[in-house]
Order: C-alpha cells, then sequence, then structure tokens
C-alpha cells in the first residue's frame, strides 16, 4: 500500500539526485568551463545530456545495491530514511551556498547510517547492529583512495600526452587539446551519471521495501533508474557555478591539455570503482585528478590552502550528516511515531 509518508520519501530520493546534479555539474564542467572551449550554458547542456546517457549503460546497479546495504534491513523503516534524505539534502545545500565542492555520495551514506543508529538508540539496542560497516568501511577508505588515485593516473596520463605533443606546434596542439575536452568531459559526465544516480536508485528500492510495495529481492522497477538519471541530468543543467569557480579556478590554473587529462583520470577512476560496485565521490575523484595535473608542472602551482580547507570538508561530511540525520530522526520519530 502506498501510503503518504512513502510518497514523500520518494519524492525526497528525487529532489536529492536533482540537487545533487547541480551540486556536482562542476565535476564534470569546471575545466572545460575555465578553459573557454565551451560557455557555462554549453556546458551544462553537454554534461546533462552524458549524464543522462549512462542511463542506458549502467544497468547493474551494484553501486545502489551497496548503498541500499548501509542499514541493516531490520533497521529500516521510512522515518529512518525521510531523515537521512533530509540531512543529505541540508548538508549539500550549506555546501552548495559556501561553493564547497562536498561530496553528495558521502553525505547521503552518512545521513542514512545516522539515521538508522538513532532508531536503533530508541528500539535499545546495540547500534553497531544497525549498520552494515564493510560496505561503510570500504566507502571511508575511498575518502583518501579516489582522489589519490585520480591524482596519480592523472600524472601518468599528463606525462604521456606531454611526451607526444612535445614536438607539436603549440597553436595547433591548443586547438586539439580543446577539442579532447568535449570527449573527456563527456566521457566524465557519463561516469557520473552511471555513479551517482544509482546512489538514490538504492535509496528508493530500500523505501519501496519497507513501504510494503516490493519485498526484498524482487526486481527494481524500471522507473526508478530512468528517474533518477532525469532527475540528475536536470539537476545538472541548473548548474553550480560557485563551485564551478572553485573546481575551475582556486585549486591550479588548468590548460586544455590539463583538462583533458584531469577529466580522463576522473572518468577512468569512477568507471573502475563502478565496476567494484564502491560508492565513490565524483568530488573527491575530479579533485585530486585536478591536483594531479598541477603537481606534474610544480607542487607550488597547487594552491595547498584551498586544497586542505576541501579536505576537512570532506572528513566532516559523513559525520556531520550523521549526527544531522539523528536528530532529525528524533523529531520525524516523535512526529510520526
Amino acid at each position: 500500500m502506498v501510503t503518504t509518508l512513502l510518497v514523500i520519501v520518494i519524492i525526497m530520493a528525487i529532489a536529492f539526485d536533482y540537487i545533487n546534479g547541480f551540486h556536482d555539474a562542476a565535476n564534470s564542467i569546471a575545466t572545460i568551463v575555465s578553459t573557454k572551449v565551451l560557455t557555462p550554458f554549453q556546458a551544462v547542456l553537454w554534461a546533462a545530456l552524458f549524464n543522462f546517457a549512462a542511463y542506458f549503460y549502467f544497468t547493474d546497479h551494484k553501486v545502489a545495491n551497496t548503498i541500499a546495504k548501509t542499514v541493516v534491513e531490520d533497521y529500516i523503516n521510512l522515518e529512518v530514511i525521510l531523515a537521512g534524505l533530509s540531512a543529505a539534502i541540508g548538508w549539500n545545500l550549506f555546501t552548495w551556498y559556501y561553493g564547497i565542492p562536498s561530496s553528495s555520495s558521502h553525505t547521503l551514506i552518512g545521513g542514512f547510517a545516522g539515521a538508522g543508529i538513532a532508531h536503533a538508540l530508541v528500539l535499545g539496542d546495540n547500534v553497531l547492529e544497525a549498520i552494515n560497516l564493510s560496505p561503510i568501511l570500504k566507502t571511508v577508505s575511498f575518502i583518501v583512495l579516489a582522489p589519490v588515485i585520480g591524482a596519480l593516473i592523472s600524472v601518468i596520463i599528463t606525462l604521456i600526452i606531454i611526451n607526444i605533443a612535445r614536438y607539436a606546434r603549440p597553436s595547433t596542439a591548443e586547438k586539439w587539446f580543446k577539442r579532447l575536452q568535449l570527449v573527456s568531459s563527456a566521457a566524465l559526465s557519463f561516469a557520473h551519471g552511471g555513479n551517482d544516480a544509482q546512489k538514490v536508485m538504492g535509496i528508493i528500492y530500500v523505501s519501496l521495501v519497507a513501504g510494503g510495495v516490493l519485498v526484498n529481492g524482487d526486481h527494481m522497477p524500471e522507473w526508478i533508474p530512468l528517474v533518477c538519471y532525469a532527475a540528475i541530468a536536470f539537476g545538472t543543467m541548473s548548474g553550480g557555478w560557485k563551485i564551478v569557480k572553485t573546481m575551475g579556478t582556486k585549486i591550479t590554473k588548468v590548460t586544455a591539455l590539463e583538462g583533458v587529462s584531469a577529466e580522463t583520470a576522473g572518468a577512468v577512476t569512477l568507471g573502475i570503482t563502478e565496476h567494484f560496485g564502491i560508492p565513490v565521490s565524483t568530488t573527491h575523484t575530479i579533485t585530486g585528478s585536478i591536483i594531479g595535473v598541477g603537481i606534474t608542472k610544480s607542487f607550488s602551482a597547487v594552491k595547498w590552502g584551498v586544497t586542505y580547507s576541501l579536505i576537512w570538508a570532506w572528513v566532516l561530511t559523513i559525520p556531520v550528516s550523521a549526527t544531522f540525520a539523528g536528530i532529525l530522526y528524533a523529531v520525524i520519530h516523535y512526529i510520526f511515531g
């Protein structure tokens, strides 16, 4: 039976995907805008197109399954999911307002886990019994690993490109790199759509199970991925200009060559992690990739003060979202309980 609370949860989940799109638009378009290959409007349309195109390729839903298993099934109800989504949306809007490129993935996981723990406390159970530590620890480890992998791959790609193009005329090389940026940004948007849309797919699926519409193990209804990919694409079209400025100019100055390297490295990293069902942060990945291309010039080319402030936001995302979700769960439980 479809209840009012279930409808609210599904609407909130779709809203989160939309917000994720404009919050993370900068990941795909920051370098292509900063190098003036495309205007901001053209760039968001380009990114949105490939965000949605991922719907036709990423059909295994491994990342969605990982997200759905963050909280143990016995501790999942619609109140838990609503609290987790509300906390995640709140943190995303806060970081977007201040231009901080934080992780939508981690705020969703933190919110979901924090609400599950609060539910266990209300029941008087051991809080560790409410969450599956394995997927959470794997996700937390990639707070460090994703940007490091992105940086290493971008350094390798940059050095390879520099050696291949070292005898080319600079003006000719620049023209080709700007064309290649269209391809690399499309690849990153494609990988971003495939990785990030799945996170809400998992949340909507467990909402339908918690609401009694589905039985755990049932095939995911086709409307779920279609709506999630559409929401993230529309969100991307709305842009995220404050974060674009941070990503495109404040970390390091990015040329067309370096834009190709960073975007390609980000796409490769996301493709690998999606294959293994690891819900990594697109934001962390592309930030690490941009740092990598900066390092190839010199360590001083990277504005480390900005980078350190970003890292603090990354570290705080999961605990802040979890705490906020726990408080919201207490309020929601009081209202609906």
